[in-house]
């Protein structure tokens, strides 16, 4: 006879029910999900970088280090600029040529957030969601802090635009004309 105990036989010494499955996997979803998050932003970031590479590629005439005698332009390194993304935040590397400037289609010049995080903004903003309140909520979505004048200068920006669409004429023919007022 065998004096070795199996582990459900140790489960029902213990006063446990054996498994029938033997021993039972438990999965942290809270790792998992925080891993896909990773992974998703990771991939957004080679994807724009391997889209400015092929942008600097097509600038230059000749992919980087190919000897080509109709290149207009070498390379002279990058430098790093963060974007915030629904994603959460990526570092870009921007390409440098040696004599054209390089003007990507893919991000415009100085633009620091992904629009749909900016019209994420003028959303909370129209939506009467307090300046800090707006902070708390950027980082808990996209893992950084707006600052305070981030937000105004948007508000300002979608102020003036609000003006200009409410003082605009009422132009051509309409069944009906309902006007409502604020206050």
């Amino acid at each position: 006879m065998n004096n070795e105990t199996t582990p459900d036989a140790r489960a029902s010494v213990a006063g446990e029910p054996p498994s029938p499955l033997g021993e039972i996997i438990h999965i942290d979803k809270a790792l998992i999900k925080d891993h896909l998050d990773k992974v998703v932003v990771q991939t957004v970031e080679q994807t724009l970088n391997a889209l400015l590479d092929a942008e600097a590629d097509r600038l230059c005439g000749a992919k980087r280090y190919e000897h080509n005698p109709d290149r207009a332009d070498t390379r002279a390194g990058h430098y790093e600029r963060q974007l915030h993304t629904k994603a959460g935040e990526v570092t870009l590397k921007m390409p440098k040529l040696r004599r054209l400037p390089f003007e990507t289609a893919i991000i415009e010049r100085y633009k620091r957030r992904e629009v749909s995080v900016e019209e994420a903004l003028v959303e909370m903003y129209l939506a009467g969601v307090s300046v800090r309140r707006v902070e708390d909520i950027t980082e808990a979505l996209w893992g950084t802090r707006v600052s305070p004048s981030t937000v105004s200068e948007l508000n300002q920006k979608i102020g003036v635009q609000i003006e200009a669409w409410r003082h605009r004429p009422i132009e051509g023919e309409h069944a009906y004309v309902f006007l409502m007022g604020f206050g």
